[in-house]
């Protein structure tokens, strides 16, 4: 008797152990069960995956028969190929010479020539079918750049243009006549600072706002704020999301330090309405409005094209079911609810995501469509969100503030495009607004579908990605025609086309004729040919085993 007491207390500590730690390990499972269960959703693995990639490339040969092409096939894309490569020499010579110049002492330009396709592909695309980073001009919906060629500019300036290049100038134009008596003073507001944050409480619905450099910096300060007052650690991001390129917002891959207060979680799922309600450290959730495109998947980039599984699933009526459960959910818990809307702000609806999803958040981040690009980002805020001190706690402040906050030029480029935006006349070009777009993807569409065309757009209003129907590694190769055809794009190629609103049926018109025209050429080259039976599956099973035999050396 004497020696089992010691023995039944160590168990009864154990057992009292093991209820205690319990909870915790029922919490650390809801939450592993509320991630993505792709790589988008656990970084520490995507990252442990990105370093175990191995760099090989394609000879000129593999290149055109990277999928087991015949080699009639081959040689039909290695023809299209080069007369591709000859036209580009002929069309972009001073664009292509100044880039190629500018390129080694511009970081950012190293990074997107070589990431414009898969790493595979890369070198002999970067050698034959460089394009030119300079545009000299805009007008309409057009761009043209140093060698003259005008073309349907589909880049929107990374959602940045909403109404149109000649809007933007025009609110520049005189938003510079109005600050020049000022000039670049900063400190002080120039006086239509007060207009500003009149008209945009009234569009947020808010009530305080807060001006920065960036669509970034504000997204800083709003998780920094929602922090302060709800005295927790953690964000809840969803898969996929981007939310600028600061540590705590970009888990994974592209980010050399893991961040340790960011949950990464499935959108549009119940597992994850689960983990806000349980978990007492969750300060914020950020939405980004735009993943309604994609739910749980990263923004789409040809540089990750490697078959064709790229995909478009928006539903308006679930993504909005999905923001109000969410809002339900995070007002219950005390959880701040942030809408970033630096990318869709004030292109969906007047009011953004806000009145678009008919969904209010807690505070919303705003960028440089306020402006016409010129810098700046805009957190808009509940009272009790927005202030960064405390009256009884002298000490205990919540610090933000940057040199070019209200910069005179910028306020009065705002201004000028706020007055447009508040005028009932200007706000008709809302209506009907998802009808006309929607009609013209399916328009679109039914050209693509009738010419046995294996390409498809997706949409959410004028925000458009671009998908494919049939197995291919070669689908990348189509923004090079579509360059080819007079379309701008931007550097992800055909993962985003961002239209602008002022676009008319003529302008689409044409853009829809060049598009189609670039399909039937790359379709004429054989990049589509593939071998009967082929799925995205095997494709990724061929690269796997690519990268094993690069990896071992055989």
């Amino acid at each position: 008797m004497e020696t089992s007491l010691p023995i039944l207390s160590l168990s009864a500590a154990a057992l009292a152990g093991a209820a205690a730690a319990f909870p915790k390990i029922q919490a650390r499972l809801a939450l592993s069960r509320a991630k993505h269960r792709s790589l988008t959703g656990h970084s520490k693995m995507s990252k442990m995956v990105a370093r175990m990639v191995p760099h090989y490339e394609f000879d000129i040969d593999e290149f055109f028969r990277s999928d087991g092409a015949p080699k009639d096939v081959a040689m039909q894309r290695q023809d299209g190929f080069f007369r591709l490569a000859g036209l580009y020499a002929d069309r972009y010579p001073k664009g292509r010479a100044l880039t190629a110049e500018v390129t080694e002492r511009i970081s950012d330009l190293q990074f997107t020539e070589t990431y414009r396709v898969p790493f595979q592909y890369s070198r002999l695309v970067r050698e034959h079918l460089g394009t030119s980073a300079f545009v000299e001009a805009s007008s309409g919906v057009t761009v043209t750049d140093l060698d003259g060629n005008v073309s349907y500019d589909l880049t929107g300036s990374y959602g940045v243009n909403i109404f149109g290049n000649d809007f933007y100038k025009e609110c520049i134009a005189e938003g510079e006549k109005r600050a020049h008596a000022l000039g670049p003073v900063l400190g002080p507001y120039h006086p239509i600072i007060a207009d500003n944050v009149k008209r945009l409480c009234e569009i947020s619905g808010l009530d305080e706002v807060s001006f920065h450099m960036s669509g970034t910096e504000a997204v800083m300060q709003a998780v920094r704020l929602a922090r302060y007052h709800t005295k927790r650690t953690h964000l809840v991001r969803f898969a996929g999301a981007y939310h600028g390129w600061w540590g705590e917002v970009q888990p994974g891959v592209g980010n050399p330090v893991s961040p340790h207060e960011t949950y990464t979680l499935a959108d549009m799922s119940e597992k994850t309405l689960h983990v806000l309600r349980t978990r007492k450290d969750i300060a914020c959730v950020l939405v980004n409005p735009l993943q309604a495109l994609h739910p749980n998947g990263n923004a789409p980039g040809d540089s990750a094209l490697v078959d064709s599984s790229r995909s478009s699933r928006y539903d308006r009526a679930a993504y909005t079911e999905w923001l109000k459960q969410l809002r339900e959910v995070c007002t219950e818990r005390g959880i701040v609810l942030i809408f970033d809307e630096v990318f869709v702000g004030f292109r969906l609806a007047a009011g953004g995501a806000q009145e678009y999803f008919g969904v209010k958040a807690d505070m919303a981040t705003y960028g440089k469509s306020l402006a016409g690009g010129l810098p700046v980002g805009v957190v808009c805020g509940r009272k009790d969100l927005m202030r960064r001190f405390r009256d009884d706690r002298p000490a205990d402040i919540c610090f933000a503030r940057g040199t070019f906050n209200s910069h005179p030029y910028v306020m009065t480029a705002m201004d000028e495009f706020l007055s447009r935006l508040t005028s009932p006349n200007f706000r008709s070009i809302y209506n009907g607004l998802e009808e006309t777009w929607n009609g013209r993807a399916k328009a679109l569409n039914d050209r693509l579908t009738a010419a046995a065309l294996p390409v498809r757009v997706g949409n959410i209003s004028s925000i458009w990605t671009v998908s494919y129907t049939e197995p291919s590694r070669y689908n990348w190769m189509l923004q090079y025609y579509l360059r080819a055809e007079g379309l701008a794009l931007s550097w992800v190629g055909t993962g985003r086309l961002i239209f602008t609103l002022n676009y008319t049926d003529a302008d689409f018109a044409e853009v829809s004729d060049r598009f189609v025209a670039a399909a039937e050429k790359m379709k004429r080259d054989a990049w589509w040919w593939h071998k009967e039976g082929l799925t995205n599956k095997n494709i990724k099973r061929q690269i796997l085993k690519e990268m094993v035999a690069v990896r071992f050396g055989r």
